[in-house]
């Protein structure tokens, strides 16, 4: 993908025509877990367009990548034709969905304004807003907030049985815990049904897609909408994207792979898909790009045959850090890994990205007055300044990838754009230095 902005980055997707229908994509590339009547979601998609929807809490200032598998997701559907709602929760991020171990803390009405904004912004770049089935983002709290308590309780509450809400996973696994559960996140999954029903009324919409986790929140709609507009709807739930060792993706897990730059540079989101396993790169590039079946296939052989040459990984991290950041952002973090192991030239690379580079290193601050043997030591390169000197008039010591010749010289001297300085012991022994005058 060589596309610079987001216009034609969008206008370069597209489904793979050797499957049937949209229905059978999203099942070969793994993103079916869990969903109402197969047979009538199939028949469904590949009739007349339909309105669906997926909703995005602001929760935290930015999506990450368990929100990428949606709005990929989303993009799906919408290139078949379909019509996209993209649901940022100004009322339900004032709520918060019960987490599995304890209660969230609430943010202020202020703070959640100020992420909607920012979680819309995501929302729209993944998805296209030309055409007929143009994206269309809107906010539930348009609806929730002129419904007083009387209202909602004796409109919507009494369409939800609390033997069948007690059952849901989530508040299962918090009754069952410590913490216990707030009234307050129990009610979540009501407003959300709310929202399903409210989305039908309004726009006609019959399809909502989220995490298998929400399967609960998600068949809450599809209930109130059968009870109160005797109508079916559907809901399809996509697996949890899993690390290796089976933990979840996500922020509640404290490993978040951020969609804001600010949060996870381009070089950090490089490096993560850069770095994935090998039994695991053939399902993310299924999920997370738009690459035909063949393709993918033709990289599974190269992931069986010739492991070492990492062409999946090394195609999945373009594909992916192009699509979030843009390819110009993706070149940068490529040549950033090439200059840090003296193949490229660190002094070509801007400042934000030799910060981003070095971030994951042993890291030091120096002052004016640091040299770089002190320099050594700090970042834990070598065990003192006498073993520094040695490493150094041997010559296994590099600044900036330049054979250091002096280990009293100041690394002050040897700063790059941003105050950063790369230090080097031997091949592939690398640490960071921010200097600070």
């Amino acid at each position: 993908m060589t596309s610079e902005t987001t216009a034609d980055v969008l206008a370069a997707q597209g489904n793979d025509p050797s499957f049937d229908d949209v229905w059978d994509e999203l099942h070969w590339r793994g993103l079916v877990h869990v969903s109402t009547d197969a047979d009538a979601l199939k028949t469904l998609l590949a009739g007349e367009p339909i309105t669906f929807y997926c909703g995005f809490d602001p929760t935290a200032p930015s999506l990450h990548l368990g929100n990428l598998v949606q709005l990929l997701t989303m993009r799906r559907l919408q290139l078949a034709g379909h019509r996209p709602l993209g649901l940022v929760g100004g009322s339900t991020g004032l709520i918060g969905d019960p987490r599995p171990t304890a209660e969230r803390v609430l943010k202020t009405p202020e703070q959640t304004a100020e992420w909607v904004d920012r979680i819309r912004v995501h929302v729209e770049k993944f998805l296209s807003p030309d055409g007929d089935n143009g994206l269309r983002v809107v906010n539930n709290l348009d609806w929730t907030s002129p419904l007083s308590a009387i209202e909602f309780l004796r409109d919507i509450g009494k369409n939800f049985r609390v033997n069948t809400m007690l059952k849901k996973d989530a508040v299962a696994a918090r009754l069952n815990s410590d913490a216990g559960i707030s009234y307050t996140e129990f009610s979540y999954q009501i407003l959300q049904g709310l929202d399903f029903r409210e989305l039908y009324r309004s726009y006609g919409c019959v399809l909502q897609t989220g995490g298998s986790d929400q399967w609960g929140n998600l068949t809450s709609g599809t209930e109130l909408i059968r009870r109160t507009e005797g109508v079916s709807v559907h809901a399809i739930g996509t697996p949890l994207i899993t690390n290796s060792d089976g933990t979840k993706f996500g922020k509640s897990e404290g490993n978040a792979v951020w969609l804001d730059a600010d949060l996870t540079s381009p070089y950090a989101l490089y490096q993560f898909w850069l770095n994935t396993d090998d039994s695991d790169v053939v399902s993310r590039l299924k999920v997370f790009t738009f690459l035909s079946r063949a393709e993918i296939e033709r990289l599974a052989t190269a992931v069986a045959d010739e492991p070492f040459r990492r062409e999946a990984q090394r195609a999945l991290a373009w594909n992916v850090t192009s699509l979030v950041h843009g390819a110009a952002a993706t070149r940068s973090a490529i040549a950033a890994a090439a200059a840090l192991f003296g193949q490229g030239d660190l002094a070509e690379l801007d400042g934000s990205t030799l910060r981003s580079a070095i971030a994951e290193l042993p890291a030091a601050t120096a002052d004016a007055s640091t040299t770089v043997a002190q320099a050594l030591v700090d970042t834990g390169l070598v065990s003192s300044l006498g073993a520094a000197r040695r490493a150094t008039a041997e010559g296994g010591v590099y600044v900036n990838n330049t054979r250091a010749e002096n280990g009293d010289a100041l690394v002050a001297d040897s700063q790059l754009d941003g105050g950063v300085v790369v230090l080097r012991r031997g091949k592939k022994t690398l640490a960071g230095v921010t200097v600070q005058v």
